[in-house]
């Protein structure tokens, strides 16, 4: 298998776990009133910020999996990845100012699930850029 492929199979398993995790977050929060693992759960206009994470990633996966199976351009997967990026990147700064004056507790994880889905984002974002800068097509 060529590099390009397998980076695509990787980013289809990265946005997978992405949309498995946001979606597990969703859940709990919609169907409980409460938020996963005992973090945080900050708002985006007076919504759960896990939803949108939830709909970023879903699209990232939905986008992914047209990679992998149509071979289709990567060019929207980096645009919405840099969108969860900067989105989850907010929240994390948030987190970190809190941290620093000491107002913020981290999860039993080790990391904020804000964290985590950053973390998932970034991964996305590189990979989707290396196959789009890679990509053959014009």
């Amino acid at each position: 298998m060529n590099t390009s492929k397998t980076l695509k199979y990787i980013l289809y398993a990265v946005t997978l776990s992405g949309t498995l995790f946001s979606g597990y977050l969703s859940g709990v929060k919609f169907f409980n009133q409460e938020c996963a693992f005992g973090s945080t759960c900050p708002l985006f206009f007076g919504t759960p910020a896990c939803y949108v994470g939830f709909a970023l990633f879903l699209t990232l996966f939905i986008l992914s999996t047209i990679l992998v199976f149509k071979n289709s351009s990567a060019k929207k997967l980096v645009i919405v990845s840099i969108v969860g990026f900067i989105y989850s990147g907010y929240y994390v700064l948030d987190e970190v100012r809190q941290s620093l004056a000491g107002t913020f507790e981290w999860s039993f994880l080790g990391l904020s699930t804000c964290a985590y889905g950053f973390v998932f984002f970034t991964i996305a974002m590189v990979l989707s850029h290396t196959i789009n800068k890679n990509d053959k097509r014009v």
